[in-house]
């Protein structure tokens, strides 16, 4: 298998020389030292607390071995001041149902939607994009949605969509966070082109070519105006044979002109009406002024209106609409949209637009208002065009209501406050857009989940009924939430017995239906849905706060540590640090606590009771004090160790004493992208760019926001900007790490080479330089060079760069060194915290027994990883056990729907001559991946059997 040279993310950059004299300072007061952790509780109970904890959490972590139970007076402080609220109970405890579609077999949903949108209409395409949209809100990977929402704007045609899915894809970006940034900013795409996006039309390809911002041609408005200034003057006298009368004033036009504008002038200046004979017509109660009239003449020679003032096209676009005047309108329309550059020109105009019905002034306004979004959601004189049934219609008048819009604002206003009465609004007018089964089943599901946030039991039973109507089954859940919530537990057990009995079980199903029954057999059903789905926190959350309960506090723990180890969610560090409160392990509390707040700043503790910063304040005089050199030493330690969380906790408290500090908020970004939290790892290098302190170094964090982004050739080009400014060992880096993200031949090799050899020669710390070396070996190994990749990976691993171990193995290997190969996974198992991945790894150096071994403990720790499953079903295969190979994959395809998974099951059975489960899982794989080659080939051949069969 190929593997692209550089699969190992990004690492931390640390300060070489960065050394203090104690690393375990213990503060001999209660109050915070300077560059400590961020500052004392402060008050009388936090002194009482720590005088007694100065002691006892000393022998309480020494004995956190072989556990004891905390003593009672311990405890009475801690509930006091840590754990004001007390300790976590099970029956508060409950999943969330998902605001999205949830198909009960995905696989099958990803097929048809696959199938729809290859025989569609191409016009129609953009519309079946939007639905694979919504499919894919429900899975895990943010990736596929923006690359199916830029495939609904390739293939937009009108301007409507094409505002709404340009602002959405904005919005997926989040630039509203990048300081200096416009809303109207264009970044030269013409897929993202506010410009562009005003353009009616199909033209799928347009979207990969540079927009019409870039190609303006410089000095053209200049010769336009020249022209205009030509024109302008109103008719003569002598040229003239009639007039309009306004009032004392007498405007001189041209018959045909003024006839050509529109057919009533064209009646009436040459039908069977008195006008028709008269060469002075009184226009005095036609609602117009005399420099608007002057200003239509104008128009009926030069037919433009760009030289007219604001109030005065105001006026023309009123008199178009009166007279049916077509080319006026459009005149009129597109020159106004070409003036809503801010949210105060769209506040200004959208009115006058609503009511003269003109599209392209509408569609700019709105274009405007989406594009400020979430902030623009706040604005109430914008939100009133938005939130009634009224305003709908008004808005549909002038071709700009639809699902789509409601859609995208729905979704902002769910994320900004799910339970505001704007959500409801807008989720309300979203239904009343929904035509299609699938919108009908969003609409009514979404208010279904909001109205349950809200406690309105009633309602939401009320939607979730409507969703399962119109052929949502997982509403089905919702409705027995929301039985239960109105007390009727029974009704929602029997709810969700027959949902397990009438469809194929899957770990939702379980979980569900465990809310309403007790003992063991909710234990029971707790296990199931685990068994089925792993990837479901609320049965690991609840199993640890039932041990909790019974004081098995490690084994709590223990339990959490399961789903924390591949999936890290704030809820689930929230009662990690909960337990260690009560174990007394306040460092591993405010670890933990500062790693959550790193996903989610904003989080509130204890059942939302408590922001998690003031738990931060409370912990901090309990924890040895570090300054900012020692936190630099546990950085590189916990790095080296591969603890992420840990490193995430070090870099929070760093940040809090240097928030401005862009080098920590690129590094915090790398390691969530590690963690696979990608929303937060964005915001925390939008915030590195944000703070950059200079513009080389600026360049680089945009680069890495375009490459992470999907968006390649850009970031290679901010990175050639940074190097032209400055070289730097980032710039060089990223180059390279851009580059070799494709097939690299030997040209190409050799230059992605002296890339990372340029950085390695520039200013940088020992991790970062580590990263680098690791790069370059794997680069080397790719070229056959064992011997430098060897040098490489050694001199990565002097400087504690742990990862580089698996590369050194993958040379001893490919050196048939496999025992030696298999010691050096061992080690990187040994160091590792997180080391799923190594014994996925080392399982490919050594015989079959033992590789079982290792892949059965990497799906233990890490059951989203897909390589184990394909392993043990190309075992199962090779047995000659078919049917027990394609359960195998079944069982992962459950719970993740993943490309490689999905073909070699439809591999599988193509070897079984089921030809027809062979072009199901192949649909459902180029749903996920159009363009995946061996996909389409196996695809095509197993079309051709199904065909040959139905003759």
């Amino acid at each position: 298998m190929q593997h692209n040279i550089f699969t190992t993310m990004r690492s931390l950059k640390i300060m070489d020389g960065c050394k203090g004299s104690q690393v375990f300072a213990l503060n001999p007061s209660g109050a915070t030292a300077a560059g400590g952790n961020g500052g004392g509780g402060g008050g009388s109970g936090d002194k009482l607390l720590y005088d007694h904890l100065r002691v006892n959490s000393i022998r309480s972590r020494a004995s956190r071995g072989s556990f004891q139970a905390p003593n009672p007076t311990a405890n009475n402080v801690l509930l006091e001041t840590l754990l004001p609220y007390g300790l976590p109970v099970s029956d508060l405890l409950e999943p969330q149902i998902e605001p999205s579609l949830k198909s009960v077999d995905f696989v099958e949903t990803l097929a048809d939607v696959y199938r729809r949108i290859v025989i569609c209409p191409q016009f129609e395409k953009w519309k079946m994009y939007l639905e694979q949209c919504a499919t894919f809100r429900g899975l895990s990977d943010p990736k596929l949605f923006r690359r199916s929402l830029r495939s609904a704007r390739q293939h937009a045609v009108d301007v409507h969509s094409k505002v709404v899915l340009t602002s959405w894809l904005r919005y997926e970006r989040r630039e509203d966070e990048l300081i200096g940034s416009s809303a109207m900013y264009c970044c030269g795409r013409n897929v993202e082109c506010p410009k562009a996006s005003l353009v009616s039309g199909y033209d799928p390809e347009s979207v990969f070519e540079s927009c019409m911002c870039s190609r303006t041609p410089q000095g053209q408005g200049d010769d336009d105006d020249l022209v205009m200034g030509d024109e302008e003057c109103s008719t003569s006298e002598e040229d003239g044979d009639m007039s309009f009368c306004i009032g004392d004033a007498e405007i001189r036009c041209v018959r045909y002109n003024i006839a050509s504008l529109s057919r009533p002038f064209n009646a009436m200046l040459y039908g069977n009406f008195t006008e028709t004979r008269r060469e002075k017509i009184n226009f005095t109660q036609n609602g117009i002024s005399v420099e608007a009239m002057r200003a239509v003449e104008i128009f009926s020679r030069i037919k433009r209106v760009d030289s007219f003032e604001v109030k005065t096209v105001l006026d023309l676009l009123s008199f178009a609409n009166t007279f049916c005047c077509d080319e006026l309108k459009t005149a009129c329309d597109s020159h106004l949209a070409s003036l809503v550059c801010e949210l105060e020109d769209a506040m200004l105009l959208i009115d006058y637009g609503l009511e003269e019905t003109a599209h392209f002034l509408v569609a700019a306004c709105l274009q405007v208002f989406l594009r400020e979004l979430p902030s623009s959601l706040h604005n109430s004189h914008m939100m009133r065009l938005f939130c009634t049934s009224e305003a709908r219609q008004r808005l549909a008048m002038s071709g700009h209501s639809s699902f789509i819009l409601y859609y995208f604002l729905s979704q902002v206003a769910i994320e900004d406050d799910m339970r505001s009465n704007t959500t409801v609004m807008l989720l309300e007018r979203l239904a009343e857009c929904a035509t299609e089964s699938w919108q009908k089943q969003l609409a009514f599901h979404l208010l279904g989940v909001v109205m349950l946030e809200r406690k309105e039991f009633k309602d939401a039973q009320w939607w979730f009924e409507a969703a399962v109507e119109v052929g949502h089954i997982y509403s089905l859940v919702g409705i027995a939430r929301a039985k239960f919530k109105r007390g009727h537990k029974y009704a929602a057990y029997k709810q969700m017995n027959s949902l397990i009995s009438d469809y194929t079980p899957v770990g939702w199903m379980y979980q569900e239906r465990s809310l309403y029954c007790i003992g063991k057999e909710k234990m029971m059903d707790l296990s199931t849905a685990t068994h089925l789905d792993p990837t479901l926190s609320y049965p690991y959350k609840y199993r640890a706060v039932s041990l909790l309960e019974e004081n098995q506090f490690e084994a709590a723990i223990t339990e959490i540590n399961k789903i924390i180890s591949f999936k890290v969610s704030p809820d689930c560090l929230e009662l990690r640090a909960w337990f260690s409160i009560a174990l007394e392990d306040f460092e591993g509390a405010l670890r933990d606590v500062r790693a959550l707040l790193t996903l989610d700043p904003n989080y509130m503790m204890f059942h939302g009771k408590m922001h998690g910063d003031h738990l931060v304040e409370l912990l901090c005089p309990f924890v040895q004090q570090w300054s900012q050199a020692d936190c630099w030493m546990q950085l590189y330690d916990r790095w080296s160790s591969v603890d992420d969380i840990g490193s995430l906790a070090v870099v929070h408290h760093m940040l809090a004493n240097d928030p401005g500090k862009s080098l920590l908020r690129f590094r915090q970004s790398l390691l969530l992208l590690r963690l696979n939290c990608q929303k937060a790892a964005m915001h925390s290098l939008r915030l590195a760019r944000n703070h950059s302190s200079s513009e080389h170094e600026r360049l680089v964090y945009e680069g890495w926001i375009l490459y992470d982004t999907g968006h390649r050739e850009e970031a290679l080009a901010k990175a050639e900007e940074s190097i032209a400014i400055q070289r730097s060992f980032e710039a060089f880096f990223l180059k390279a790490y851009a580059l070799a993200d494709s097939s690299l031949d030997s040209d190409s090799s050799t230059y992605v080479i002296q890339l990372l050899e340029e950085a390695l020669r520039c200013p940088s710390d020992g991790l970062r330089k580590g990263q680098a070396l690791n790069n370059l070996g794997s680069v080397y190994v790719d070229s056959d060079k064992l011997d430098l990749a060897a040098d490489c990976y050694t001199n990565a691993l002097n400087i504690k760069h742990t990862r580089a171990h698996q590369g050194l193995a993958r040379v001893y290997h490919l050196k048939n060194q496999r025992k030696a190969a298999y010691d050096e996974m061992t080690k990187l198992i040994e160091k590792a915290r997180n080391n799923a991945s190594a014994f996925e790894k080392r399982s490919e150096y050594c015989d079959r027994d033992m590789a079982k071994s290792d892949l059965s403990m990497a799906t233990q720790l890490d059951p989203l990883r897909t390589y184990p499953y394909r392993y043990r079903a190309a075992v199962l295969m090779d047995d000659h056990k078919e049917g027990e190979a394609i359960e195998e994959l079944t069982k992962a395809i459950t719970f993740k729907l993943d490309l490689q998974l999905l073909h070699l099951r439809a591999a599988f059975h193509e070897s079984m001559s089921n030809f027809v489960f062979t072009v199901r899982d192949c649909e459902a794989a180029l749903c996920l991946d159009p363009n995946h080659a061996d996909t389409q080939e196996l695809y095509s051949k197993a079309r051709e059997r199904v065909n040959e069969q139905k003759k």
